[in-house]
């Protein structure tokens, strides 16, 4: 199994939580207060980190929020990267892939320039694509299969000349390109039944669960579906319902107390069903 796996299960184990904070840190949503500091979004960052780091199994990085702000941003990314609790799964949300030699360059940015110990990577190219990531064995890779947004319809869901709609096509290459361990697929908590369909097939993935939340797929569906028959190998993620609570908030420490009692309540609810 590989080490990033490992280290997931085993903090999933501990801690009876599958979840997964995603920092989807959008300066245009953050409080006001951490607007006066010098760094805004790292500040925002280290406060959720803080009040979340009992309650949570791993953490998603969506890149996009941070390429968007050029070299500010991707320095937010790196120091945000060193924030995150060691013994958490740490994922780059970043749908990468392109032809094999500027995948291996993907790959050698967020597995070794940032270490990040995961990252979300789409199919559509193919294996060799895909391949100069799933060559580090320890890391994960999550492929796009089954999407919470409506426009996976489009493709996604598509039913081809055998029968099978396009996800399961894409599951079945998957299964087929894991090395030690190191293979997940995205499937969205909106997509309930078809969920529990892909887990009872793929029972050997690890399974990133977004759509929580926000987007209003169910957490207990989510945990019941996705984790594994041993209840391990899905981590379930939740950002803009966990990291912008509503209110005004007067200080970090008013901040920080409303995202902690949000993720005490989501992890008491993922306890509950494990």
């Amino acid at each position: 199994m590989s080490s990033a796996r490992d280290k997931a299960n085993r903090r999933i184990a501990s801690l009876q939580s599958m979840l997964c904070v995603g920092l989807d840190s959008d300066p245009s949503k953050i409080p006001t207060l951490f607007h006066s500091m010098e760094r805004p979004v790292l500040e925002f960052n280290r406060a959720v980190v803080r009040a979340t780091a009992a309650h949570a199994a791993a953490y998603k990085v969506n890149t996009a929020f941070y390429e968007s702000r050029g070299l500010a941003g991707m320095q937010d990314l790196e120091e945000t990267l060193q924030a995150l609790p060691p013994e958490c799964l740490s994922i780059a949300d970043a749908k990468r892939a392109d032809i094999g030699n500027t995948s291996r360059q993907y790959a050698k940015a967020f597995f070794e320039a940032w270490p990040f110990d995961a990252i979300t990577v789409a199919p559509y190219m193919g294996f060799d694509s895909l391949e100069p990531f799933f060559e580090y064995e320890e890391k994960l890779v999550f492929v796009l299969c089954l999407t919470s947004n409506p426009g996976s319809a489009d493709f996604e869901e598509r039913i081809l000349d055998d029968a099978r709609p396009l996800y399961r096509a894409v599951l079945d290459r998957v299964r087929s390109w894991q090395r030690n361990g190191n293979a997940g697929i995205v499937v969205g908590a909106t997509k309930a039944g078809l969920l529990q369909e892909l887990r009872q097939e793929a029972s050997e993935l690890f399974f990133l669960i977004p759509g929580v939340g926000a987007q209003g797929g169910s957490m207990q569906e989510a945990v019941n579906q996705g984790a594994d028959p041993d209840r391990l190998s899905a981590v379930v993620n939740v950002s803009r319902a966990l990291i912008f609570p509503k209110g005004d908030f007067r200080s970090v420490e008013e901040f920080e107390d409303a995202v902690r009692r949000e993720a005490v309540s989501l992890h008491s609810d993922m306890k509950d069903i494990l």
